[in-house]
């Protein structure tokens, strides 16, 4: 070695140290950025043509999960749905509705770490048939507590298809009342569905309905088009019972007697139907009119303070010209009392209110469409009425 020259040093690198150096180099810091993104899928998809009914808004994540999903429609409404557990999916609570665009925003993590964001947009196609429903009682109407919830289709509902609309009708109540849904034929010949709880409405609940079948097929291609929700009150506990052989009407609140009129019920050619009715309307002036309980043109005469019980025609109301009231029972089937009489018990039931009529000789079975006639039945045959059960 030359005076003045130095040989180059090397210094020795631990085992240990060089592997981590490798990894840093071609490990995950540049593999995560080129990680692809989780595929997420919208259906129904975005095309030319209108997205068919019949179906709910789904979204899938593959190769990673998604983290938020939020779909509203052309309104800006937020759109409800479920997020899957582990992230893979999304599905709305209900169907689309016809003739509505809906904007899908979603967030999802891939495998590998990556972040993304998406928007989708779809329209749905127009519904050719609609069918549409009048719900009772109306909302914010406070009602007897013997009230079902009762609902009237425009359209005939499918067999096939009361399972699926039964499931989206749900009642919600303050306190907790137990009931269930029976398919019904009303005295109009339309389909109709009740909710009847098991033993009469507690005084003061609150009940909430909320039906979401917009974008149902309700048959033969005609669907739902709109959600419907209503509200009602139970207010006080008024009740009247009728006994036939004593020609009596007594009114109880919570259960207690508070007044007995005297009457006359239904003759034994025509006696006044049994069990338990529910007032369905009341009106303040009325024209009896023979020809609408089959009986043609032998009277037409006119009274005040009707309350009806049955859509065939079973009705308590004031009869000036019965010269037997709480003498005879003559009249078609009614209940007739003096005008003040009938006066005291229109003021004292209410829409929704029960009356019983004990000691009849009819045998005649009302038929539950015939009116609000829920309480004809027991609680087990009324359940056999459900599509789910």
């Amino acid at each position: 070695m030359h005076a003045g020259t130095r040989r180059p040093t090397t210094r020795l690198i631990p085992a240990a140290l060089a592997a981590g150096l490798l990894m840093t180099a071609c490990g995950t810091g540049a593999s995560q950025s080129q990680a692809p993104a989780a595929k997420v899928t919208v259906t129904p998809v975005a095309g030319s043509s209108a997205a068919k009914l019949g179906a709910p808004i789904s979204v899938k994540a593959d190769g990673g999960r998604l983290t938020a999903v939020d779909v509203k429609d052309d309104k800006g409404a937020a759109v409800p749905g479920r997020l899957a557990a582990d992230g893979s999916s999304w599905t709305s609570q209900g169907k689309v509705r016809p003739a509505t665009t809906y904007t899908v925003h979603t967030k999802a993590t891939s495998s590998g770490g990556k972040e993304s964001a998406a928007t989708a947009k779809f329209t749905t196609e127009q519904a050719g048939k609609v069918n549409k429903l009048t719900n009772t009682p109306g909302n914010g109407q406070t009602v007897g507590t013997g009230m079902p919830v009762s609902i009237l289709f425009d359209h005939p509902v499918a067999k096939s298809s009361r399972a699926e609309i039964e499931k989206a009708l749900k009642v919600t109540t303050q306190p907790h009342v137990e009931g269930a849904w029976g398919w019904v034929k009303d005295w109009s010949g339309k389909d109709r569905i009740d909710w009847r709880p098991k033993d009469y409405w507690p005084s003061g609940t609150k009940v909430s309905v909320r039906g979401a079948l917009s974008g149902i097929n309700s048959g033969d291609d005609r669907w739902f088009v709109r959600d419907y929700d209503f509200d009602f009150s139970i207010g006080a506990d008024h009740k009247a019972v009728i006994d036939v052989p004593a020609h009596t009407l007594t009114m109880y609140a919570d259960g207690k007697p508070v007044g007995t009129i005297r009457g006359s019920a239904g003759s034994p050619q025509d006696p006044t139907r049994g069990g338990v009715h529910t007032v369905r309307s009341k009106n303040a002036a009325e024209t009896m009119d023979s020809a609408t309980i089959g009986h043609g043109n032998e009277w037409m005469l006119d009274s005040q303070w009707v309350t009806h019980l049955t859509a065939s025609g079973t009705f308590l109301h004031s009869a000036p010209w019965n010269k037997s009231l709480g003498v005879v029972n003559n009249s078609h089937g009614c209940f007739g009392m003096t005008t003040s009489d009938a006066k005291r018990v229109y003021d004292f039931l209410s829409v929704g209110s029960t009356v019983e009529v004990k000691g009849t000789t009819s045998t005649k079975k009302t038929d539950v469409g015939n009116g609000l006639e829920v309480w004809q039945e027991t609680w087990s045959q009324w359940q056999q009425r459900s599509a789910l059960k």
